[in-house]
């Protein structure tokens, strides 16, 4: 059996787009500007921004879901699972970019396991955290968690004037598997959400930098629901 995680180095993702321009690589990283904040922290906080909208995958490319609630168990998520959390969608010029499918497409070929994209559904979420010296923000609050998914990938889209934000990779009892820092644009780490749990140490603006970023875009594999369309697959687990 594979390992339930693998690590894609910048270079392999960026080689299966070397039919887009720099300047549509640009446009896409740059659709992370003006996220609005994610109003669903429990604390309250405004460092994190966000957007999300689910689709599935056909020959043509991402075919947008109907915009729904993005939900989690409480069994799965104990510090947000149980409520329906609908984030603004994401933009039209993003979700209806050939590079995004592309880029999807490219993560289907190197999960670490099957997933079948007839009968799959796929999330996706553009994530911002603004740090700041003033103290640690959690990218993921969660702690150690799983997300509910079949897999689920990670990939680094901008970090700007951070430190912090190292990915853990657990087994089923919470012992460490694997640990990286994701330090390039679009290199992405992958995990089967069914095998392992993860997490993300807290990020801090560096040296003397007032603010810095991270960006990343986490791309969710799970079962399409019947009859429950924009919603996860394992809302109700």
């Amino acid at each position: 059996m594979r390992e339930p995680y693998v690590h894609l180095p910048a270079t392999e993702i960026l080689e299966s787009l070397d039919a887009f321009s720099e300047t549509e690589i640009k446009q896409l990283r740059g659709s992370w500007e003006g996220l609005p904040v994610d109003r669903f922290m429990k604390d309250g906080a405004g460092y994190r921004r966000r957007r999300y909208s689910e689709f599935h995958l056909n020959r043509a490319g991402l075919v947008r879901a109907p915009h729904g609630a993005f939900r989690q168990s409480l069994a799965v998520n104990p510090l947000h699972g149980g409520v329906s959390r609908e984030f603004e969608p994401i933009e039209p010029e993003v979700a209806e970019s050939p590079l995004l499918g592309a880029l999807v497409r490219t993560l289907v070929t190197r999960l670490p396991g099957t997933f079948d994209t007839a009968t799959g559904a796929i999330g996706i979420h553009q994530i911002r955290i603004i740090a700041s010296r003033d103290g640690n923000r959690l990218p993921a609050p969660e702690g150690i968690h799983e997300d509910g998914h079949h897999f689920v990938a990670q990939m680094l889209m901008l970090r700007k004037d951070v430190e912090g934000g190292v990915s853990h990779v657990y087994d089923r009892n919470k012992a460490p598997l694997y640990t990286t820092l994701l330090t390039e644009p679009f290199e992405t780490v992958i995990i089967d959400d069914r095998r392992v749990f993860h997490g993300v140490s807290a990020v801090e603006a560096v040296g003397d930098m007032p603010v810095g970023v991270r960006d990343m875009m986490l791309v969710d594999f799970f079962p399409r629901a019947a009859g429950a369309v924009g919603e996860t697959a394992r809302a109700a687990a």
